[in-house]
């Protein structure tokens, strides 16, 4: 059955360039940017009302008419999205704020919101033709490209740092992936499944390297703003290696505003990274427009450990645009915010979920942010698979 999706073409995120939707695409071929997906939300806003949505199931794919896909055969489900927020009401009390929310999204499938892009990138890869696909991954995005192919019935590679943490790989290989180690970090494991690409003929679904994963990831931005009651925070911290969701959340505030579902007001964006792994850190601060790779990289925050990111550009327009901030913060807090963020609010946080209350105890302690104001910090996987941060 067709969906309604109202996907209009595709179009280069910093030269502008147009491109037909409807192939296998990977950065712009004329200037090697991320291409983003662009909709008739003229169209879209006729056809779909948040009173629509309320009617219809509790996953990502809710949003239906915002997403790429349009063959309802092509669709790939397991459950994703549409994860709680929560009020962290004891941890309020424990840092002296209110109102802080979680949005946790370790209740996707495969434990992280990863499973967001990658649900969406692999559908829209078998859709157009896909057989085999890669992944250079710290982990989570492995596990859940791994899923969604098993899911799809297509050929899986993935690369990973072979320091990643055990059940990142034998959670691969359960889901029928290749799995291939690399020892160094994922700009590493990039290197390395480039060249395979090129031998093997697969289709490449790195971060931004497609234009799909952000259409998953920026769900949870319309998923914010439905569960708020169609307003907005007004922070959001969010840890960025590659910068996808916070990228797709900017895209989708924007979205929504044109459908008439949200007003002009937008949250401050908050990048966090480690400060063994801070390349959008130092380039927010220097006011550069790209962000120089992060030499020896290191963080006990696996999905931070990412010296490089395609996007970087638009992870740095998105934080200036809402006046947002970046922060860095020491692996040493990250670990204590994690097990403040446990013991207060019942998640067990990954070490990336951790990193946005560290952050946000440094901003709250300087002032940036101010008394009363709305924070939504992002856990944003499971910390069972740290274990080696636990023994």
């Amino acid at each position: 059955m067709l969906n309604k999706s109202y996907l209009s073409h595709l179009e280069c995120g910093l030269c502008r360039e147009s491109y037909d939707p409807d192939k296998l695409w990977n950065l712009c071929p004329k200037c090697g940017k991320p291409l983003l997906a662009r909709y008739d939300l003229e169209a879209a806003r006729k056809a779909v009302s948040p009173l629509d949505l309320a009617r219809r199931e509790p996953t990502l794919w809710r949003y239906r008419e915002l997403l790429p896909v349009r063959d309802d055969a092509h669709k790939l489900s397991v459950g994703e999205g549409f994860t709680p927020i929560v009020r962290a009401a004891r941890l309020e009390k424990e840092v002296d704020h209110s109102p802080i929310y979680v949005k946790e999204e370790g209740l996707n499938p495969t434990g992280s919101f990863k499973a967001r892009g990658l649900c969406m990138a692999v559908s829209r890869a078998l859709e157009l033709g896909a057989r085999s696909l890669s992944i250079p991954s710290a982990g989570n995005a492995a596990s859940a490209l791994s899923a969604y192919a098993a899911l799809a019935g297509l050929e899986a590679h993935v690369y990973m740092p072979a320091d990643v943490p055990r059940p990142f790989i034998n959670e691969c290989r359960v889901l029928g992936a290749q799995v291939h180690l690399v020892d160094g970090l994922i700009t590493d494991c990039g290197k390395v499944a480039r060249a395979d690409l090129e031998e093997y003929g697969r289709f490449d679904v790195s971060t931004l390297k497609e234009p799909y994963r952000i259409e998953g990831k920026k769900t949870m931005g319309y998923e914010l703003a439905e569960q708020l009651g169609w307003t907005l925070p007004d922070v959001i911290i969010y840890p960025t290696g590659g910068g996808t969701g916070l990228v797709g959340m900017w895209k989708a505030f924007d979205e929504m505003e044109k459908l008439g579902w949200i007003g002009p007001a937008r949250p401050r964006m908050v990048t966090v990274q480690s400060d063994g792994c801070a390349p959008m850190v130092r380039a927010f601060h220097e006011g550069n427009e790209f962000a120089e790779p992060w030499p020896n990289a290191r963080t006990i925050a696996d999905g931070l450990r990412v010296p490089a990111a395609v996007g970087d550009f638009l992870i740095l327009r998105a934080l200036r645009e809402s006046k947002g901030t970046a922060v860095a913060v020491p692996d040493k807090e990250i670990l204590e915010a994690t097990y403040l963020l446990g013991k207060t609010t019942g998640i067990w946080p990954a070490p990336e979920g951790g990193a946005t209350l560290a952050a946000f105890l440094h901003l709250k302690q300087n002032g940036w942010i101010r008394e009363g104001e709305s924070v939504v910090l992002f856990n944003t996987g499971n910390g069972a698979k740290y274990s080696r941060l636990w023994d």
